[in-house]
């Protein structure tokens, strides 16, 4: 997550979930990575948004949709087409 937080124990199933190719956590990871902008100078440190824990609580989010969608596409018939 950052320099001070590892975040452990993330289900396999958080990462079977995919959105264009990749997983959604991968997707998170690569988005709201803490960078400077090459052209202008500007950092984006996603850590810094709302109470300071903004990426973490979209991390949370994230694997729960992850998972339960992992769980209904699971449960549903096949189409037989």
């Amino acid at each position: 997550y950052n320099a001070g937080i590892t975040l452990r124990g993330i289900p396999r199933e958080a990462w079977e979930y995919r959105v264009n190719g990749r997983s959604a956590l991968e997707w998170i990871v690569e988005r709201y990575r803490d960078d400077v902008d090459k052209a202008s100078g500007l950092r984006n440190d996603c850590n810094a948004w709302g109470e300071g824990d903004y990426v973490l609580r979209l991390i949370r989010r994230v694997v729960s949709v992850s998972v339960e969608t992992v769980r209904i596409l699971g449960g549903l018939p096949e189409l037989g087409v």
